[in-house]
């Protein structure tokens, strides 16, 4: 592989003891700067259109970890956060928040901490929903172990994410599934998730024992065949006496307090209403 492809797999920044660690003589590094490539310190080679957060974990001798490696391991954040936050063992630098304990090797190419650590630090600096949806996701899509997670937060300042690990639903498919959970539990509606209803089919949140709640996607009815099974898993719904209420991601999260005031109302006027 030449030298700059590999930079560019790299995440478009390396330390000269990776490039040679990787084989390439250290002639190739001496010809980097004929390339276009910048060396902003002694030892490390960047690309133009490096990623500003990667530079930033390279410079300040760090790993991007928490919210700010959420993209690169694909995990569920909403919002990227303000400031680059940086798993390192040392306490210096500014400008970043910075996760002083590190408990996995990283990421192998790129400056970035494993995701074990990423759930770690999210469920100890994250406010909820947010640290919920990025360990689910971690937890779902890479096949992290709960109790591998709570393994390493037994320290009595541990006891907060302790808790949010512990009421962590992995049964949620989507941030937007996580988000209304929370919305669920802070609002003292009970809920099932993912179940599977006789002469229904799947839904996403049976309540009361008669208002399903579904979540439509980004890409909800984006193909004509699951529009058509949308629809009749709506009429068997009906027909099976069950209110339905569907929401958006919007709905959600800029409008949660609609969404619970209509949910209640369901709950509220099905309470006398006759079952099969």
């Amino acid at each position: 592989m030449d030298i700059l492809d590999y930079l560019k797999q790299a995440g478009g920044i390396a330390r000269s003891s990776q490039l040679i660690q990787a084989g390439f003589p250290r002639l190739d590094l001496l010809r980097l700067r004929d390339t276009g490539v910048s060396q902003p310190r002694r030892g490390v080679f960047v690309l133009p259109d490096c990623d500003e957060g990667l530079r930033a974990a390279v410079l300040n001798n760090g790993r991007l970890s928490c919210a700010s490696a959420a993209a690169h391991y694909g995990l569920w954040l909403r919002k990227p956060p303000s400031l680059v936050h940086l798993a390192c063992n040392h306490g210096h630098g500014t400008g970043f928040i910075r996760h002083r304990t590190v408990r996995f090797r990283g990421h192998p190419l790129l400056p970035v901490a494993a995701v074990e650590d990423v759930a770690l630090h999210a469920l100890g600096c994250l406010p909820p929903p947010a640290c919920s949806a990025l360990a689910t996701s971690a937890i779902r899509l890479h096949g992290v172990s709960r109790e591998l997670l709570a393994s390493h937060l037994r320290a009595d300042r541990s006891a907060t994410s302790r808790r949010i690990l512990a009421e962590l639903d992995v049964r949620a498919e989507s941030i937007v599934e996580v988000d209304l959970q929370h919305l669920f539990r802070t609002h003292g509606i009970a809920y099932e998730a993912q179940v599977f209803l006789p002469g229904i089919g799947r839904v996403d949140f049976p309540l009361g024992g008669f208002l399903i709640v579904e979540v439509d996607g980004f890409a909800f009815h984006s193909k004509r065949g699951d529009m058509l099974r949308d629809r009749a898993r709506n009429n068997s719904s009906t027909v099976n006496a069950y209110a339905v209420l569907r929401y958006m991601p919007e709905h959600i999260w800029f409008d949660p307090g609609h969404v619970i005031a209509e949910v209640r109302m369901v709950l509220a006027g099905g309470q006398q209403r006759p079952r099969r």
